[in-house]
């Protein structure tokens, strides 16, 4: 099993991909947005796209959304083939386009909205945190993409406040800000240490003297 970096090369999975995650959603009874084959290959041309395969085989895939002037990144599609299922292969695929969109967009926000608990729990792995929607891309593209949900009529009544999709948020100014807030109590808590310490030996020394 090797999972990689898409190219136009995979562009003959693309109907296999589209397929399965509609099939997936239809036996999950959720909501999704559809995916055309032609929205996946451009994906896969620009390089925001990974892939499972084992052999030739397609057995995974996710890709990567801009918004927002690529302030805001989703990793979106994540599909893996029912043969493949059970077998952490989901995570695995997560990790990887998540690390590609660390390295190719730095200082964007990655975020996602899902129904499914087993994507949730990836993400907070990842150190996503749930978050309302308010905290999102407010790019009209990216809700326009909620059209095809099942649920789209939840989202609209309620103003884009909430659907049955639950939003997460991977902040990397926060993440980068609580280590250093880490590296700050770490250095404290070493000043504390050596206060003590010297404390310690004065007061050995006076009781010796």
């Amino acid at each position: 099993m090797k999972i990689v970096i898409a190219n136009k090369s995979h562009a003959s999975y693309a109907e296999e991909i589209c397929t399965t995650i509609e099939e997936s959603a239809k036996v999950r009874g959720t909501g999704i947005a559809r995916r055309t084959p032609e929205y996946v290959i451009s994906k896969m041309e620009k390089g925001n796209a990974v892939i499972a395969l084992d052999g030739e085989k397609f057995a995974g895939f996710c890709y990567i959304e801009t918004w927002s002037h690529e302030k805001y990144v989703a990793n979106s599609g994540l599909i893996v083939h029912p043969d493949y299922r059970q077998h952490g292969l989901a995570k695995d695929i997560k990790k990887v386009i998540f690390k590609h969109s660390r390295e190719k967009y730095p200082n964007a926000k990655i975020f996602g909205i899902t129904t499914g608990l087993a994507v949730m729990k990836i993400n907070y792995e990842l150190g996503y945190q749930p978050v309302t929607f308010s905290e999102l891309t407010d790019d009209e593209a990216f809700w326009k993409g909620c059209q095809t949900c099942k649920n789209y009529d939840i989202l609209t009544r309620t103003e884009r406040k909430m659907c049955l999709c639950t939003g997460m948020l991977y902040d990397p100014q926060k993440k980068k800000e609580a280590k250093e807030k880490s590296k700050l109590n770490d250095k404290a808590f070493h000043r504390l240490k050596n206060i003590k310490q010297t404390l310690f030996y004065k007061k050995e020394k006076l009781e010796k003297e």
